[in-house]
């Protein structure tokens, strides 16, 4: 039996939102529930950009709120008493405000008292304390953006397959209050490390920070996949796949520049008297100086191969000496 949706009630910031996301505030919404009432607080008597078409489209409620006083914002007051009115009604699971205006942040720490599920959208002008009041925040003009740049570079065939989005240039200047990388770095670095020596599941990644950040969503930094932002904004992170499933770890980090490790084996074989007849010998003192030494990292698999890549070693069997040691034991021999 398919699990019944969340009735949610959207209440809608006339004076601060902007009708070119009607269409966006309803399909983010989808995911979550069905919006089961919805209304939009405003002076109707005045222009706001929410034609009479689109609330019909819509299917909005349109509740007129004149300014009985100059300076004062009667609107929020009609949407918070409807607020309380639909909560103490459970005719609802949850509330969606829209709106960008810092006002309603008690009213949404008030609704999630009553354990109401609350999803905040607005504009990332929004401050800081109403988007942590929610238990989601969406930053519409970003997701908006961001869906208008997908369609115009999929039509120009220039969208990564991979899911990397061209952003746009208002786009990334309007992250003022969207969480820092850094922030999602320390986050995920955190979870990774309480994961020990077992690589973190990408799922379990996403599910952390959406439980830590608000408003988090890979689409309001360009991407469209949660994979694909991981490995392009983290350097030190890498995303693997096993089956159908994606892991994420930290990069190892090489043991030292080649260079520097056959110098030493050099070194090593010139104190041995210019020849070691074991390689495992040579592969124990590597690991015993460098302990993350890895022939993978140097893209090889066999020691042996990895040491004939220098020109001054000379690899015979299990065997490996120094060319000078190999050209000195030659000449005796003629």
């Amino acid at each position: 039996m398919e699990e019944e949706k969340k009735q949610f009630a959207v209440l809608i910031d006339a004076d601060n939102i902007s009708s070119r996301y009607a269409a966006s505030i309803f399909n983010e919404l989808d995911a979550y529930g069905f919006a089961s009432c919805r209304r939009i607080y405003g002076n109707w008597s005045k222009a706001n950009g929410w034609s009479e078409e689109i609330l019909l489209e819509n299917s909005i409620i349109p509740i007129q709120q004149f300014s009985y006083t100059s300076g004062k914002n009667s609107t929020d007051m009609a949407m918070v008493i409807d607020a309380m009115d639909l909560l103490y009604s459970k005719k609802v699971d949850g509330f969606c405000l829209v709106t960008s205006d810092s006002d309603f942040t008690r009213l949404a720490m008030r609704l999630r008292e009553e354990k109401m599920y609350v999803i905040g959208m607005g504009e990332s002008k929004t401050p800081i304390s109403l988007t942590k009041a929610c238990n989601r925040f969406i930053h519409l003009n970003l997701i908006a953006e961001q869906s208008e740049v997908d369609d115009e570079t999929t039509a120009a065939h220039t969208v990564s397959s991979h899911g990397r989005m061209k952003q746009s240039d208002s786009q990334a200047e309007n992250r003022e209050n969207v969480t820092p990388i850094q922030e999602i770095e320390n986050a995920i670095l955190s979870y990774i490390n309480e994961k020990g020596d077992e690589p973190a599941d990408l799922c379990g990644v996403g599910s952390r920070l959406n439980e830590k950040f608000s408003d988090f969503d890979v689409r309001n930094y360009g991407y469209s996949k949660l994979r694909v932002f991981v490995d392009e904004e983290f350097p030190q992170l890498e995303v693997l796949q096993k089956d159908k499933q994606c892991f994420v770890r930290k990069k190892k980090e090489v043991a030292a520049d080649k260079s520097v490790i056959i110098q030493e084996v050099i070194n090593m074989i010139e104190k041995n008297g210019g020849i070691i007849d074991n390689l495992s010998v040579v592969h124990e003192r590597l690991k015993g100086k460098h302990p993350n030494f890895d022939l993978k990292d140097y893209g090889y698999s066999r020691l042996s191969s990895f040491l004939r890549s220098a020109k001054s070693l000379t690899v015979n069997g299990n065997t490996v000496r120094t060319r000078k040691q190999k050209d000195e034991t030659e000449r005796k021999h003629l």
